[in-house]
């Protein structure tokens, strides 16, 4: 399965994926887009939200961009 999200780092309050009425997602992350940090929390937010390992989830595009296309 491929979604697409847009990831929001750095935000206060709480840690949440919302879908988006296009399918697509957008990501609220408390961690910051600095070595990795945002997306290491992101893919541990998909791990969280659609119950399966984070071994198992990749960033197939996007790894330095805030759009990001994922796979599991």
């Amino acid at each position: 399965m491929r979604i697409s999200v847009r990831v929001k780092p750095g935000t206060k309050g709480v840690t949440r994926l919302e879908k988006q009425g296009d399918g697509s997602y957008v990501a609220f992350l408390h961690a910051r887009a600095h070595d990795g940090e945002a997306n290491k929390a992101l893919l541990e937010l998909i791990s969280d939200e659609f119950h399966i390992a984070k071994t198992q989830i990749s960033i197939v595009s996007g790894a330095k961009s805030r759009q990001k296309t994922i796979e599991f």
